[in-house]
């Protein structure tokens, strides 16, 4: 059986994305699974935030996963599941906000 590509959702420049743990009711659902993992939201600025979701929306209605492809603090390229996205309109421009599955601190550091 063939392994399922993720859509990858890449950050190529800047700093590491800084994830807050998000605490909303809906996300318990988003947070279901094997091993228990916290839900983190995550503020980005984005050339085209809505065409970024439709990328999101498209991978999942194939039932594809998504996941964020971002750099770590020492550089190295790190990845997590993204549950959640919305494109939000502020006065600089794009914003994509995500909701991920909080990747573990020690991975890839």
């Amino acid at each position: 059986m063939a392994a399922i590509e993720p859509e990858l959702i890449t950050i190529i420049e800047g700093p590491p994305p800084e994830f807050r743990p998000a605490l909303d009711a809906w996300l318990l659902s988003l947070s279901e699974g094997a091993t228990a993992r916290l839900v983190a939201a995550c503020q980005m600025r984005a050339f085209d935030a809505n065409a970024l979701v439709e990328r999101c929306r498209r991978a999942w209605r194939e039932g594809r996963p998504v996941r964020l492809d971002f750099p770590s603090r020492l550089g190295l390229r790190r990845q997590t599941d993204i549950l959640a996205a919305r494109a939000v309109q502020v006065e600089a421009g794009d914003m994509l906000v995500i909701w991920v599955r909080l990747p573990d601190e020690t991975e890839g550091e």
